[in-house]
């Protein structure tokens, strides 16, 4: 689905070059001449972010964050101004701009703030399979596989699984699996790492051609499509 952006720049020939850019790249734009216009769009309508000239007609661009942020509407702003004082920057953000951009800019600059905005905006993405080579976990309905066939893990298996997986390719040693499969501070003197380990190796590398729990003599475990 296409992005929704506000533009609220009262300069034609600024305005054109910014529309141009963002329907360029696919953002569906809505363009406003007037902070008053502009005022009433933001919060009569959802957008996804909006880009505010300071100083525009009607109602400047302060203002019309100000009321935004008063209205408690948290749609992401990046201010435009041609006043690029240090005290005026920070006035901006202080008033509930989440970035500045001084003019003149160049397209690449403000195409990389508004996406940093965008970002900032949904979040980072939620990690849902961990993988490796063709061994598969997913991490919503808990199922294992590997190469199409499916795995049954007991939950601590499960949980070492994942662990070794968040750490594909890199050493594990025998106390970080302690501490965190098991919760332990100290080391129990026990074979319970070791014993968990062959279980699971079992389970996900018999009866496949190619090892993926290795065994680091002395050091630890890594899991890895190389041996």
């Amino acid at each position: 689905m296409s992005r929704r952006i506000l533009l609220v720049e009262d300069d034609a020939e600024t305005a054109d070059y910014i529309l141009k850019g963002l329907r360029e790249e696919g953002y569906t734009v809505e363009h406003m001449a007037d902070g008053r216009d502009g005022f009433y769009a933001a919060s009569g309508s959802e957008f996804d972010a909006i880009v505010m000239d300071r100083m525009i007609p009607g109602m400047d661009g302060l203002s019309v964050v100000k009321a935004l942020r008063a209205a408690s509407i948290p749609t992401p702003i990046l201010f435009l101004s041609a006043l690029s004082h240090l005290d005026e920057r920070v006035t901006g953000l202080r008033a509930g701009g989440d970035d500045y951009l001084t003019k003149p800019f160049g397209y690449s600059e403000l195409s990389a703030r508004l996406e940093n905005l965008l970002r900032r905006r949904t979040g980072p993405e939620v990690e849902t399979q961990l993988a490796c080579g063709d061994l598969v976990v997913d991490l919503l309905t808990r199922r294992v596989s590997r190469a199409g066939r499916a795995l049954d893990l007991l939950p601590r298996e499960f949980k070492l699984l994942e662990y070794l997986l968040r750490h594909k390719d890199r050493v594990v040693t025998r106390t970080m699996l302690l501490e965190q499969v098991w919760d332990y501070r100290f080391d129990p003197h026990t074979s319970v790492v070791d014993t968990h380990i062959s279980r699971l190796r079992k389970k996900i590398d018999d009866g496949f051609a190619q090892p993926l729990l290795h065994t680091l003599r002395g050091t630890g475990y890594r899991l890895s499509l190389e041996p």
